[in-house]
């Protein structure tokens, strides 16, 4: 295990808005996870769980404290170079699946590296190979309609793993799904943790989710208020999940 973190946050606050009407959505966080983690977020409603999801995802800034990617300060990066790190360190899945409807299931997942200005051959040759670590080879030319809703969550998990990211950042990933294809995407995460070592931070409400996470962190109040290691996670006698 590497000596530094790869991700560490101190006494991070996030205020909106000013005066009378501010809220303090993060009131001093303090948290650190390890390369090859696997971590489950949890908290009611306005617990700042999501709060800080944004700030680890670059996708929002800390009013005040300190936020380490690795080593390097995010709070004090640019928006451009947030931007570089989500590109080419972080992957994100959606409980809402956000793919294109009238694309291919192939054509989804090229598009991060699309962004990056891969060429064809690369993109191509890419996404079929994180479409099929997702029990999904063969699939390729299907749209998103002529997928079930397990099988499309499964697309967007290839579309955020096929820059290789170092970090899966999964906010509630099994909310539109019923309890078996919950339980096939959480083996799914489970072994892309166990077998590409990717560090998966999962936001979810459901504790049955929460137990394949090899550590859980609940949020109260904008402070963390545990956070404890999982001694029996769910799913580590399953293979890598099936096609759904």
């Amino acid at each position: 295990m590497s000596e530094t973190p790869l991700i560490q946050l101190k006494r991070v606050t996030k205020t909106y808005g000013e005066g009378a009407t501010a809220l303090q959505a993060l009131k001093g966080v303090d948290l650190t996870i390890q390369a090859g983690d696997f971590v489950a977020i949890m908290g009611p409603s306005g617990s700042g769980k999501s709060t800080a999801m944004n700030t680890l995802g670059c996708l929002d800034t800390p009013t005040t404290g300190e936020y380490l990617f690795n080593g390097v300060h995010v709070e004090t990066l640019s928006r451009d170079q947030r931007a570089q790190l989500r590109r080419h360190f972080l992957g994100f899945v959606f409980q809402g699946f956000n793919l294109l409807a009238r694309t291919s299931a192939q054509e989804n997942v090229e598009l991060p590296l699309l962004y990056r200005g891969e060429s064809a051959a690369m993109r191509h040759a890419a996404a079929a190979k994180a479409l099929a670590s997702v029990g999904l080879a063969g699939w390729e030319h299907h749209t998103p309609a002529e997928l079930s809703g397990g099988q499309q969550q499964r697309v967007a998990i290839a579309r955020a793993i096929v820059t290789q990211p170092a970090v899966l950042l999964a906010d509630e990933p099994t909310g539109n799904l019923d309890t078996q294809r919950s339980r096939e995407i959480m083996e799914l995460l489970r072994g892309l943790n166990a077998a590409h070592g990717i560090t998966v931070l999962m936001v979810t409400h459901e504790p049955d989710m929460a137990a394949y996470a090899k550590r859980i962190v609940h949020f109260v109040d904008g402070l963390v208020e545990s956070d404890h290691l999982n001694p029996h996670p769910a799913g580590l006698d399953i293979p890598t999940a099936k096609a759904v």
